[in-house]
């Protein structure tokens, strides 16, 4: 992949935008070389490999309104046009909703150790990845495909300019792996089960800790039965707890408020959201967040944002243009476009520093249950493109988990959770053990009382 050169392509730009008369515009680029395998059985199911590379250019007319093109042609004559093309679309922007340059798309960006790393190469990978099925095929006899896997690699950059002097450039290569495992027992359902890696080179890939945890994840799903429909103390796995907050993450973005399809308002910062004890951060520098980018699509720096505190909404997040309606500094969370999207990038979620009541303890919450229906612990949900309505607060989800009773945890065959989320905030009761790094934040295990489960009579 040929690199990007963002001061020749900003040297370029301007030239262009010179002859064509242009003289406010801003363009992201940005440019990739990926490499994949699956496999089946030991044989190589499927490898790509792929070069991309894409520019969104916009630009600003005399009246203010904005034009936006994008082309993957990064010679002069494709630049030229893209250049022409957003111009002679700016005839077309919304007056009532005009993007500008971010105050902070000049501003010093924190450095992240992130270190680049040289592609292994795909016969490498295949190779790996057929060591990596055969290994977990041999954990257990009921285990007896892999449906589901890949091993990837990546090297990518980053670019944004615009006419006033912004030039952010990044760097970066990731390595991914995930493993899918399925079980068949004679007379028994097929239980499935996986487990996911990431990191900056595939030489880094914690491989065997991913065959690892799918096949302990897959074989502990082999001894199930159904759960009785009712209302139980539910433990989320940090995981499952990290997809239902991000399902619902319109409650924390600027965007979603000014277009009326939030369950915040102008009016809900500073307003009780959940438990006293939660805190929930944005946090997309953490070192555990593989892929991080010090710069959104605007060029603002992106930072950590605390946005419940306390129990209490503090912030949201904003681009350049909602910033701007809500008189505050962006946050870093924009995407690049005519109307820009906002969006969360990695989050930190756990106890409010010297709250109380934030922290239980499994066996004594269990035992003081022991009479009870029991605890329900939900390992991983599915459907949430389908079982979330983010606009009214509600969920109703299928999910993969245990009933923890009488000192014994048995698979649930099948069952759905559904509540509201707002509910949920304030049903939180504690969280367990320490914060776990996933790909998408940091959670501990979370207890929420009285969620109501749908399994079988």
């Amino acid at each position: 992949m040929d690199k990007l050169d963002a001061p020749a392509l900003r040297s370029r730009i301007e030239t262009f935008a010179q002859v064509q008369a242009i003289g406010r515009w801003d363009l992201g680029a940005a440019s990739s070389n990926d490499s994949s395998v699956q496999v089946d059985r030991g044989e190589a199911k499927q490898m790509k490999a792929a070069q991309r590379s894409s520019i969104t250019v916009r630009v600003w007319n005399g009246d203010g309104l904005v034009g936006i093109t994008s082309t993957s042609d990064l010679s002069d004559r494709g630049l030229q046009k893209a250049l022409a093309g957003a111009q002679d679309a700016s005839a077309f922007g919304n007056p009532d909703d005009c993007p500008a340059f971010s105050p902070l798309a000049t501003a010093p960006l924190q450095v992240l150790e992130q270190p680049l790393h040289e592609p292994r190469g795909i016969l490498e990978l295949l190779t790996s990845l057929k060591d990596a099925e055969r290994q977990l095929l041999d954990r257990h006899p009921a285990l007896t495909t892999v449906p589901y896997n890949g091993l990837a690699e990546r090297s990518s950059e980053r670019i944004y300019l615009n006419s006033e002097g912004a030039c952010r450039q990044q760097q970066l290569t990731t390595a991914s792996v995930y493993l899918y495992a399925r079980a068949e027992q004679a007379g028994r359902k097929p239980r499935s089960a996986g487990a996911v890696r990431l990191a900056y080179g595939a030489s880094d890939l914690d491989i065997a800790g991913c065959v690892g945890e799918a096949a302990e994840r897959t074989i502990a799903h082999l001894d199930y039965a159904p759960i009785p429909t009712g209302h139980y103390t539910c433990v989320f796995s940090p995981e499952a707890f990290l997809d239902l907050i991000g399902a619902f993450s319109s409650l924390f973005n600027a965007r979603a408020v000014l277009d009326g399809v939030s369950l915040s308002s102008r009016n809900s910062l500073g307003q009780s959201l959940a438990v006293p004890f939660l805190s929930i951060a944005d946090n997309g520098l953490h070192p555990g967040n593989i892929g991080a980018s010090n710069f959104d699509g605007e060029g603002t720096p992106t930072r950590r944002l605390s946005l419940v505190e306390g129990g209490v909404l503090q912030n949201f997040l904003h681009s350049e243009a909602t910033a701007r309606a809500f008189g505050v500094a962006p946050t870093g969370h924009a995407g690049l476009g005519a109307k820009v999207s906002v969006g969360p990038d990695w989050f930190e979620i756990g106890a409010t520093p010297g709250a109380t009541g934030a922290t239980l303890g499994l066996d004594r919450l269990a035992a003081s249950r022991q009479g009870g229906p029991g605890l329900v612990l939900i390992d991983s949900l599915s459907a949430l493109h389908a079982g979330v309505k983010a606009s009214q607060g509600s969920f109703s989800l299928p999910f993969d988990g245990w009933l923890l009773k009488g000192g014994e945890a048995r698979s649930i065959e099948a069952a759905t959770v559904a509540g509201d989320i707002r509910s949920l905030l304030n049903a939180i009761v504690g969280f367990e053990g320490e914060a776990k790094v996933t790909p998408d934040g940091l959670c501990p295990h979370v207890w929420v009382e009285g969620l109501s489960i749908t399994g079988e009579a």
